[in-house]
């Protein structure tokens, strides 16, 4: 079942980055924000064995850290 679970993460990764790749008329604070949501979806998954209120946790605090960088 790890497996699956790494796989999956992985796999969400891989297609959130392909998701950013095409946004490149975004300004750069658009950019970060967006970044920092895919990455803080990913982490709070991890951290929270795939759930789903920790994943839009992460989500949310990725975002906003990510929205802050650069200020």
């Amino acid at each position: 079942m790890r497996t699956i679970h790494k796989i999956t993460v992985i796999s969400i990764t891989v297609c959130a980055l392909t998701v950013l790749g095409g946004c490149s008329n975004m300004s750069r604070r658009d950019k970060n924000t967006a970044v920092g949501a895919g990455i803080g979806a990913v982490a709070g998954a991890v951290l929270t064995d795939g759930s789903g209120i920790g994943t839009a946790g992460g989500a949310a605090v990725g975002g906003v850290i990510g929205h802050q960088i650069g200020r």
